[in-house]
Parts: structure tokens; C-alpha cells; sequence
């Protein structure tokens, strides 16, 4: 049997979307653009079990985007922190900003006035036109790459421009007339649930009897992976201070990085773990730097001792998509009350500050943990 095109593949999907698939999502069912968006925008890359809580803690502090739209860029970032790939947080708060000044706090219902916004593909556009707004839009995230390269036995990687092109083909040409946000909802769920990357429930999918990946033996092959490319290794030396409260030193990251917006340790590049010895002086010139920064004139033999002590302190590694950053650690305990510490719960933080608070602990205790586990910023 050939593959399913048009208004067969669509029929199968709604019909199957509406007795299998997911419905008691807090977002589904709405029709409201604000909820769509905020809930595409944080499944960018991002499962839904962890978007959930999230979610619902933006509903709460936000419950408009005029809301949003209105609330201190700190605040918006705190309520991001741990959710990783901070850029949809900056681009989340422009969005709402854009929204409430160019279309009076009413998502726009063409995909192209969409797109117009920050954080917006076409996807994301597709979504949103389609789930609140009942327009035949196409959409083409991550799960629905994978159900298309599957069952239409498409080969070769998803992102490669060629590929890419024709899968944007098959999406436009297969969207309904009828019902498309059920549509697109069941393309999301089906590869939510049972298109899954590893040990797909094939004898579950609609599309069975029809999947040339199925077919041809190929489920486990496609989509074809990205090309394996080496993630740059990073190494940096950061430094934990902390006064009498527990609060500790932190800096806002006003540069363009990763962690942009967002408050972290003072940190700063050094030698690769093969020649951390050979970069001793670069270490004594920043350790001197923040001893000068920071008033700690009083800790400098301290520091000097644990600048020696580097060589032998394991490397705490935190892994995110793109890179793989390691650090070492310098720890000062200050007296009374000290300028530019905080509690950490009170700012916007990326798992990191945790991760190098808890390193700070264990070496004080003299026990490293092991830190290897893929974290997402």
C-alpha cells in the first residue's frame, strides 16, 4: 500500500487524533492564542513532562501577554531559570512587548504576521494560526520531521536545506481544509507517542500499513542522524564567595552568551586540563583581578594556597547542546554582610551556579560528585 497524501492522510490523523490522542494538555482545547504560544515557544527542544510545571507558573505570575509583556525582564528570567536555552525566554518577553504594541495585546492571525514576531518560525507560526485560530496552516517541528522522514522513507538529514524542502512540501500539501489544529495536534502526538526516536509503537500508528520505513525495515534509521560533529571543550576557573547569610557573589551577565541576562559566579576562561599547570600565571593574574574587584585583599594568601591546590581538584563538567564546559573552583568564606552577594533563590540563575554551589560544598567536605549528566543551560 502507498503512502497516505491530501485529505486521506489528514482524515486518518484527525480521526485517530480524537480517540488517541493527547487531550487534557492545559493548553489544548483553548483557543487561546497567548496559551498556544507560550506553551510551542517552551516546547521548543524541550519535553512536556518538564514544560508542564513551568507552564503553569506563567500562567499564574502572567495570565495575559499584556501582563507579560508589562513584567521587569529579571522577573521573566527567574521564572525561566532551568529550563534552559535562554534565548527563548529574551525573545519570549520581546514577543509579548511586540504584541501589545503593534496589535493592541491580540496575537495576529496570518502566519506571515506571526512570523513578523521574535522567537517565531514558521512552525511555531503554523501552530499557533492553527490550534487557536482554525487556519489551514502546515507545521514541521522535530516529532513531525520524524513522522514524515518515516513513513514517506525519506533519507537523508532533516535540516540539510534539500531535505528540509521537502518535507516543508509534504507538510503544506497534506494540512486539511477541515479541522487543521486537530490535524496538527495529531502530528505532534503521534510522534510524541508512538513515532518516538527509540522503540517506536508501530503496531499502535495509524499509518502502519502504509509506512515505507516499516516496510523497508528503515524505522530505526530515519530520520538520518546529523552528521557527528565535536562540541567544542571549554575550561574555566570560577569562584565561589559567601558571606555570613549564605548568600553568595553573583554577577548579571549583560553580554551576549549563553547565559545572557541571567546571574552567575565570576567565571573566567583558563588552561585546558592537559596544560592547566603551564597557565598558573594567567590564574594568579585573575585571581588577582578579583581580589581587586571584589574587596578581598583579606582572602589573598588563601587564594594563592587554593590556586596551587588546582592542579590536583577534579574538573566539574557541565555539558549543554553545543559545548562542553569544565571548571575548577576557588572558595571564600567572607564575614558580616558583603556587597554583591545574594540568595540564590531570589535571582535568575542557570543550573550551573547550583551544580558549582554543590561542587563548593563537596570539596569542602572533601568528597567530589560526579557531574556528567546533560544539562540544558
Amino acid at each position: 500500500m502507498s503512502p497516505l497524501t491530501g485529505e486521506p492522510f489528514g482524515e486518518v490523523l484527525v480521526r485517530w487524533q480524537k480517540q488517541h490522542g493527547r487531550q487534557t494538555l492545559p493548553w489544548q482545547h483553548t483557543g487561546d492564542a497567548y496559551k498556544v504560544w507560550l506553551s510551542e515557544v517552551m516546547l521548543q527542544q524541550t519535553q512536556v513532562t518538564t514544560v508542564l510545571a513551568y507552564y503553569t507558573r506563567f500562567l499564574q505570575a502572567y495570565p495575559t501577554v499584556a501582563d507579560l509583556a508589562g513584567a521587569p525582564e529579571q522577573d521573566v528570567m527567574q521564572l525561566w531559570a532551568g529550563l534552559g536555552y535562554y534565548t527563548r525566554a529574551r525573545n519570549l518577553h520581546a514577543c509579548a512587548k511586540q504584541v501589545v504594541a503593534r496589535f493592541g495585546g491580540q496575537f495576529p492571525r496570518t502566519v506571515a504576521e506571526l512570523e513578523s514576531l521574535p522567537g517565531i518560525g514558521q512552525s511555531t507560526a503554523g501552530a499557533i494560526a492553527s490550534l487557536a485560530y482554525g487556519v489551514q496552516a502546515p507545521i514541521l517541528d522535530g516529532n513531525v520531521k520524524r513522522v514524515f522522514c518515516r513513513y514517506y522513507g525519506i533519507e537523508g538529514y532533516p535540516e540539510q536545506t534539500t531535505i528540509k524542502k521537502t518535507l516543508w512540501a509534504i507538510a503544506e500539501a497534506n494540512v486539511p481544509e477541515q479541522q487543521p489544529g486537530i490535524y496538527n495536534q495529531a502530528l505532534m502526538d503521534l510522534g510524541a507517542t508512538c513515532c518516538v526516536p527509540r522503540n517506536p509503537a508501530c503496531s499502535a500508528c495509524p499509518l502502519m500499513q502504509s509506512c515505507v520505513a516499516l516496510q523497508k525495515g528503515m524505522v530505526g534509521l530515519l530520520p538520518t542522524p546529523k552528521p557527528k560533529k565535536a562540541r567544542p571543550e571549554l575550561h574555566f576557573v570560577s569562584m565561589i564567595v559567601e558571606d555570613e547569610r549564605g548568600a553568595v557573589l553573583l554577577e548579571l551577565q549583560t553580554g551576549k552568551g549563553v547565559w545572557q541576562g541571567l546571574w552567575t559566579t565570576p567565571f573566567e576562561a583558563c588552561g585546558s586540563q592537559g596544560g592547566f599547570a603551564d597557565d598558573f600565571d594567567n590564574l594568579t593574574r585573575i585571581a588577582a583581578v578579583w581580589v581587586e574587584r571584589y574587596g578581598l585583599q583579606a582572602h589573598r594568601v588563601e587564594l594563592e594556597h587554593q590556586l596551587r591546590a588546582l592542579q590536583g581538584q577534579p574538573w566539574l563538567v557541565h555539558e549543554l547542546t553545543h559545548r562542553k564546559m569544565h571548571f575548577k573552583l576557588l572558595r571564600v568564606k567572607v564575614p558580616g554582610v558583603w556587597v554583591g552577594c545574594h540568595v540564590v533563590s531570589e535571582k535568575p540563575v542557570p543550573k550551573i551556579v547550583h551544580k558549582l554551589l554543590e561542587q563548593s560544598r563537596a570539596l569542602a567536605q572533601a568528597a567530589v560528585p560526579q557531574q556528567n549528566a546533560l544539562d540544558l543551560g
